[in-house]
């Protein structure tokens, strides 16, 4: 993953379940880092999320997961 840091970008660890997950995020699956890219709605709150390499990971209502989140400063 090349790193697409801004200079002026605090990051933060975070908790994120289906509801607060964001584009950008990144969850440490495997030992691998991966960046979320996009991530659609399904019913009853669930979200498959597709990650830069392609692969994706859907989480429901319950899934919690540990991610980093790129802060920008203004």
């Amino acid at each position: 993953m090349i790193d697409q840091t801004p200079r002026s970008a605090l990051v933060s660890n975070i908790e994120v379940t289906a509801a607060t997950v964001q584009r950008g995020d990144i969850i440490q699956l495997g030992g691998r880092a991966c960046r979320v890219q996009d991530l659609f709605q399904l019913p009853r709150g669930a979200k498959p999320l597709l990650f830069e390499s392609g692969e994706l990971l859907t989480i429901h209502t319950r899934t919690r997961l540990v991610a980093v989140r790129l802060m920008r400063r203004r």
